[in-house]
């Protein structure tokens, strides 16, 4: 288990010692298929978080008193607070960041990803607890003969060393830093279909690769970062894909500017951000200002759902996106 977590530390860009660490606050992968069957109102909104759904309204079952082999109570994990755009800082328009990843030229597209991941889940009805926030880590690499490997693991890198809360055993309990949550090697496979087949490198193009990773019928500004997070849970992308996924986000409705902003896991980025009254909910895009590299993506509520137990300000979901 430990060398399973030094291998994706060594891949982190930030040392675990990092000071920025330990004063950031906390944030799985998108359940697209799930909101395309819940695509309308809060049913949909939670369809982008939810595990599973029970005949109870269970969302993610979580019972935050669970009492542990020879140990006692699961601690609740602090709910992450959204991020912060720096107070006076420039808004970099879209276009200036595509036309500076166009001209990088220094990063290659590559097969795989490596994603640190947390992931509020939720419970509903007479039962419900109060909601906790799941931190995962998970590297996939493809090899040359189309076989590729997948490795999760339980961590949280805003706080190296203490236990870690999962639900994927599927017994919530907690587990050490670095507990290996799966490792698996799948065959050889050449899909055609995005988000296997290979992203193009121009605008046009790459729009209409998202829209059938989307596959509704008009994807709005929500369903395209969606569809960006999808794309990036299976590909690294390289400097031209940065820029033309930049010209695409340029010309998305409703996402704004909003600043310099300090992702989770210690970089320096912009932010960029779309507020989805629809669902009462805030996400929020940072990318790298240089290279035009999607660092991460937030996904905050903006209104309180007591049925879910949740507050306005609560982080849903956060992905911070790794080489």
């Amino acid at each position: 288990m430990a060398d399973e977590l030094e291998l994706l530390r060594r891949a982190n860009p930030v040392p675990s010692g990092d000071p920025r660490f330990q004063d950031r606050p906390l944030n799985q992968h998108a359940e697209r298929r799930l909101n395309q069957l819940l695509h309308s109102g809060r049913p949909r909104r939670l369809g982008r978080w939810a595990w599973s759904l029970g005949t109870a309204g269970v969302v993610g079952v979580v019972v935050l008193t669970l009492t542990l082999s020879g140990s006692t109570t699961m601690p609740a994990a602090a709910a992450p607070r959204p991020l912060v755009v720096e107070a006076g800082s420039t808004p970099v328009p879209l276009d200036r960041i595509a036309d500076r990843a166009a001209s990088d030229g220094s990063l290659p597209l590559r097969q795989g990803t490596h994603v640190q991941t947390w992931s509020m889940s939720l419970t509903s009805g007479a039962e419900a607890r109060p909601p906790i926030t799941l931190p995962e880590e998970r590297v996939v690499r493809w090899k040359a003969d189309g076989s590729h490997t997948e490795l999760v693991v339980a961590t949280d890198p805003n706080h190296p060393g203490k236990p870690v809360i999962t639900d994927a055993d599927p017994v919530p309990r907690t587990v050490e830093d670095g507990h290996v949550l799966s490792r698996q090697t799948y065959p050889p496979s050449w899909s055609d279909a995005p988000p296997w087949a290979r992203p193009p490198h121009d605008a046009e193009r790459l729009r209409a690769y998202l829209d059938e990773i989307d596959r509704l019928d008009a994807m709005d500004t929500s369903e395209l970062l969606d569809a960006v997070a999808e794309l990036l849970d299976n590909w690294t992308l390289g400097s031209r894909e940065n820029a033309a996924l930049a010209r695409v986000l340029a010309d998305a409705k409703g996402l704004r500017p909003a600043g310099a902003v300090t992702d989770r896991l210690g970089r320096q980025g912009q932010a960029y951000v779309y507020d989805d009254t629809a669902r009462s909910g805030r996400l929020m895009l940072i990318l790298d200002p240089a290279t035009g590299a999607v660092l991460g993506m937030e996904d905050t509520v903006t209104k309180a759902d007591p049925e879910y137990g949740l507050k306005a300000g609560d982080v849903m979901s956060y992905r911070a996106w790794m080489r």
